[in-house]
């Protein structure tokens, strides 16, 4: 059946009869624009869409078209995908067979995406619908209208493709002359909107100097947050550009750290791991600032590589505080050549002593407790009866809300790669560098990879726990530890420990979580071997 000229018919000789027109052809119009419309004039590009739509509707009353009076807008949208409120009434609608054919003013106004394109064709093709372009003439009832559609969908697709490079290239050329991007301006500045710079906050300036002169003396971050948290000082005091106020917060080793590392201070501009002169004044003598960051270097414990296990600590990042819940860090000290190791309360290290009343814990007796509950186990039935199930309850109680966070996260990640689609269209479409947008992107791209390392960490977890062993192969798993321990090397030992234990609360053997997974990891040929 034809949507537009109704059902085709023989008569009794065998010869084709053209159809009548169909009573009514219901036609609905979709407009779109990647940005808001805000001219004072009031009449919009998405009016302009919708009357040329109109005029090809008129034209078409031969035909018996009639556009329908449900609006299908969508305002602030990309096209480069279908994530879209309007587009999504509209496919429903087309399924419920209130609509025979859709009309827009230009292709890539229904879609920038060739692959989108083609699959929304094939959806109206499903429900017997065609699609018209007015300005381009297409229309997919004939063989011609498809081929031309899709190149032209193509050429869309091309089309975003090079504005998404084209502003990629023009921030990077910013960067390199060191201009300002936009964003927030940082500690000693503020933001010259009208002109795109920062400039000099003259009181801000004088406590920045003053935080790189107290490193120097202190050399410590810990001591100096304490000296600025005493006399009251906060970080900096923000309005932003849509008239949001954010006031300043104490001061911690992380926001001291963000301050003393920052190349802004001395005028420069850090891009892709190369400094370039920028077009801010300086503050800060760049001989100051070079001698800040040895001392930052030298204090740092591990040289940058947080992922190496340098003095073997078997409960990294199991171990937490039984006061404030924060992870015990493993850290130590050197006496006359002799290594003092011990787990310390990322609070009271972050925060200074009066933090937490926990007290350090020496390395090596908390790992000799924690292996000897776990030989307990071996050597008691009942024992691991009862953490089997414990385990086998905490995790029925977690899966659901793994799953739970992961569609969360998935949405989060949706609405942030709509923003981001959104930001890179308007970022293209300005002349310059566009204030906070280019800042904005920023953080959003690194806000989506952050959550989706968490959805692939919530996958495993959930893989893992899907994989659980039974009560017999569990008991039997923890029956091999005491035999197996002292043959492993202590990497494979931390391996191990990983893998059996969740979390330890410092506060006694009570507190020891074990993953009712992690024992069938002694079954694996490599630790047998």
């Amino acid at each position: 059946m034809n949507p537009i000229l109704g059902p085709i018919t023989k008569s009794r000789r065998g010869r084709v009869e053209m159809p009548a027109p169909a009573t009514t052809v219901r036609v609905a119009i979709y407009t779109r624009q990647s940005v808001e419309d805000r001219t004072a004039s009031g009449f919009t590009s998405l009016e302009a869409q919708r009357d040329s739509a109109l005029a090809y509707i008129g034209a078409m009353k031969s035909q018996c078209w009639e556009a329908i009076d449900t609006e299908y807008t969508d305002s602030g949208f990309s096209g480069g995908n279908t994530e879209r409120p309007a587009l999504n009434r509209l496919l429903t609608d087309i399924q419920t067979g209130q609509i025979n054919v859709v009309i827009v003013y230009r292709l890539d106004r229904l879609s920038r995406s060739l692959l989108d394109f083609l699959n929304l064709l094939k959806y109206f093709e499903q429900y017997q619908v065609s699609f018209v372009s007015v300005t381009e003439q297409l229309n997919t009832a004939t063989p011609a209208g498809r081929l031309m559609t899709s190149i032209i969908g193509g050429f869309a697709e091309y089309e975003r493709a090079v504005i998404s490079e084209r502003t990629s290239d023009k921030m990077c050329a910013a960067r390199r002359k060191g201009k300002w991007m936009g964003g927030p301006p940082c500690l000693g500045y503020n933001a010259d909107r009208e002109n795109k710079r920062l400039v000099v906050n003259q009181s801000e300036a004088v406590m920045v100097r003053e935080l790189f002169d107290l490193y120097l003396q202190h050399r410590s971050l810990i001591d100096v947050c304490r000296v600025v948290n005493e006399r009251g000082w906060t970080t900096k005091t923000t309005t932003y550009k849509n008239g949001r106020h954010k006031d300043g917060v104490a001061w911690n080793k992380a926001r001291l750290y963000d301050i003393l590392a920052n190349v802004t201070y001395i005028g420069k501009v850090l891009h892709k791991g190369e400094l370039y002169l920028g077009e801010q004044e300086g503050i800060v003598n760049e001989r100051a600032f070079a001698e800040v960051q040895k001392i930052l270097q030298h204090n740092s414990q591990n040289g940058g590589a947080s992922t190496k296990n340098k003095h073997g600590a078997l409960l990294r990042g199991l171990l937490k505080c039984g006061n404030c819940g924060a992870a015990m860090s493993h850290t130590y000290a050197k006496k006359r050549n002799i290594l003092y190791r011990y787990y310390m309360c990322v609070t009271k290290m972050k925060r200074g002593a009066d933090a937490c009343p926990t007290e350090s814990l020496p390395a090596q007796e908390i790992e000799d407790f924690v292996v000897n509950e776990i030989r307990k186990l071996a050597k008691d039935p009942d024992l691991q009866r009862q953490v089997f199930e414990e385990a086998a309850r905490q995790q029925k109680k977690l899966t659901p809300k793994l799953e739970k966070e992961r569609k969360r996260i998935q949405r989060e990640v949706l609405a942030k790669r709509e923003e981001i689609k959104r930001l890179v269209t308007a970022i293209g479409a300005a002349p310059g560098p566009s204030d906070s947008l280019a800042e904005h992107l920023t953080s959003l791209e690194s806000t989506v990879a952050k959550v989706e390392r968490r959805v692939v960490d919530i996958d495993s977890t959930l893989t893992e726990m899907r994989g659980a062993g039974t009560m017999e192969s569990i008991t039997e798993a923890f029956c091999e530890f005491d035999g197996l321990w002292d043959v492993l090397t202590h990497s494979e030992q931390t391996t191990l420990i990983s893998s059996l234990v969740e979390s330890i609360g410092c506060n006694g053997p009570d507190q020891i979580h074990f993953h009712l997974h992690g024992s069938t990891l002694l079954q694996r040929p490599n630790f047998q071997s």
